[in-house]
C-alpha cells in the first residue's frame, strides 16, 4: 500500500456494517504485513492508519460519527469495558485469519491498547503472528562470525543471554530462537510473558497479570520454587527483576531476557545503573545481541547506488577495521528503483542487523573499574565485535539493504 496524502482521502460519510467494516481492516492489515494498527479520532475524522516496515501508511478515514460505533465494536472484540473512557485499557483480540487458501489460516494474536484522548479514545493494535517458520536461524540474518559466536555461547547451561533492542525490532522472534537451540524434553524450560506470542511445546509458559499487580520479578520468584533449568523473562526493566535474573544465573540457571537499551555496551552501563554489582555482573553474563531492522531492497527493482565522495568516505571509515584497502576500494553498492513487486516502496519486507558482545576476560576488569559503555565498545571493537553499523554495512555490500538505511543506525 503506498502512502497517501491525507488530503487526497475522501471521508466516508457512514459505514453500513461495522462488523464487516472492522472484519476488513484486520484482514488489510494482516495480509499487508503491517505490524500496527491506529485508530484515531479527531474533531471531524477518524484517521486509521497501519505501520509497515516503521513507517505509516493511511488505510481509510471515516466521519467522526462512526467513532462511537467503531470504538465499541473493537471494545467488544477485547472484551474491555465499553462504558470506560476515562482510563487506559489493555488486553487482546484473538483475530481468525481466513485466506483464500484455506491451509494459510491462522489465528492471530492482537495486542490492545486504549488512551484517552482530547477527541474519544485513541485505539492502537499489534498484530503478533505465530508464524514458527520466523524462529529460524537462517532467518535472522547473522553473518557467519557473529553466527558462529551466538552457536559457541549457546553451549552454555548457566548464564544470562540478553537481547537489547528498541521498540519493533522483534525481539521475541530472536529470543524464541535462542530457547529453540534447547530440547524441552531434555531441560525444565518456563517462561515469563507479556504477551504470550508463540505457542511452544512442552515449554511451561506464563504471562504475567499486570491487572493483579504480579510483575515480572513476582512471578519469577515463584518459578525459581518450580526447580528450572532454562528461563525466559520477556523484559528486565527494573533492579528487582535484574537482581533476581544475575541471581538465578549465579545458581546454575540459564536466563534470557531482553532490556531496553541502544546497543551492546550500553547494556552492561544499563544494569549497573539498576544497581547490579558488577563484580556479579561479570560472573553472570554471557552474551548480548543488540539488533535492529532494516529495509530489505527489493530485488526486482535494485540499481548500482553510484555514492558521493563524502558518503564514500564515511563508509570506508566505519568499516576500515574490518575490511581490507582491496575490499573496500571494490564495495559495490545498490538501491532501488521502485517497481510493482514492492508496490512501488523501494524495499520488501526487513532484515535483521545485529551487534554480538561476547563476554570475555579483557572487558572484566573494565567493568569492574565502572568504564563507560563507549569505551567497553572501543575495547569490544578491538576484539573483532561488529557494531551495529558494520553489520548493516556489510549487509549493504551483500545488496540485501542499501548504504541510507545503515547510516540511519549511526
Amino acid at each position: 500500500m503506498p502512502n497517501l496524502d491525507i488530503n487526497s482521502i475522501k471521508i466516508r460519510r457512514e459505514v453500513s456494517d461495522i462488523i464487516t467494516y472492522v472484519s476488513d481492516l484486520f484482514l488489510e492489515a494482516v495480509e499487508s504485513w503491517s505490524s500496527d494498527i491506529h485508530i484515531e479520532p479527531n474533531r471531524d475524522f477518524i484517521l486509521i492508519r497501519f505501520r509497515q516496515d516503521w513507517d505509516f501508511t493511511i488505510f481509510d478515514k471515516l466521519d467522526v460519527k462512526n467513532t462511537s460505533t467503531l470504538l465499541t465494536r473493537l471494545k467488544v472484540l477485547a472484551r474491555v469495558k465499553i462504558d470506560e473512557n476515562k482510563k487506559p485499557q489493555d488486553w487482546k483480540i484473538v483475530y481468525n485469519y481466513e485466506p483464500t487458501n484455506w491451509d494459510d489460516r491462522e489465528i492471530i494474536d492482537v495486542r490492545f491498547s486504549t488512551l484517552p484522548t482530547a477527541y474519544w479514545e485513541k485505539i492502537v493494535m499489534r498484530i503478533l503472528r505465530q508464524d514458527t517458520s520466523l524462529i529460524d536461524i537462517t532467518k535472522l540474518w547473522l553473518l557467519p562470525a557473529n553466527l558462529e559466536r551466538v552457536r559457541k555461547a549457546l553451549k552454555s547451561k548457566y548464564w544470562i543471554i540478553l537481547v537489547a533492542w528498541p521498540t519493533g525490532s522483534w525481539k521475541s522472534t530472536t529470543l524464541f530462537w535462542v530457547l529453540k537451540n534447547y530440547n524441552p524434553l531434555e531441560y525444565n524450560i518456563s517462561t515469563l510473558e507479556d504477551p504470550i506470542e508463540y505457542d511452544i511445546d512442552y515449554v511451561n509458559q506464563s504471562q504475567v497479570r499486570p491487572d493483579i499487580w504480579y510483575w515480572f520479578a513476582d512471578w519469577l520468584k515463584s518459578l525459581m520454587r518450580q526447580d528450572p533449568d532454562i528461563i525466559m523473562v520477556w523484559e528486565i526493566r527494573d533492579k528487582e527483576t535484574s537482581n533476581l535474573a544475575v541471581e538465578a544465573a549465579l545458581t546454575g540457571h540459564l536466563v534470557v531476557s531482553t532490556i531496553h537499551t541502544n546497543s551492546a555496551a550500553a547494556t552492561i552501563q544499563r544494569l549497573t545503573n539498576m544497581w547490579v554489582e558488577t563484580f556479579l555482573l561479570v560472573s553472570a553474563l554471557k552474551m548480548i545481541i543488540s539488533q535492529r531492522l532494516a529495509k530489505r531492497t527489493c530485488k526486482f527493482c535494485k540499481i548500482e547506488d553510484k555514492l558521493s565522495e563524502a558518503k564514500m568516505i564515511t563508509v570506508r571509515k566505519i568499516l576500515d577495521n574490518i575490511l581490507s584497502k582491496e575490499d573496500l576500494s571494490n564495495i559495490v553498492f545498490y538501491k532501488w528503483a521502485w517497481c510493482e513487486k514492492c508496490n512501488n516502496s523501494g524495499y520488501k519486507w526487513r532484515i535483521w542487523i545485529h551487534e554480538v558482545l561476547i563476554m570475555e576476560d579483557y572487558l572484566e576488569k573494565p567493568i569492574l573499574d565502572d568504564a563507560s559503555s563507549n569505551h567497553l565498545k572501543e575495547l569490544a571493537m578491538e576484539n573483532w565485535m561488529i557494531t551495529i553499523v558494520q553489520d548493516a554495512l556489510l549487509k549493504a555490500t551483500l545488496w540485501d539493504t542499501t548504504v541510507e538505511e545503515a547510516l540511519k543506525l549511526i
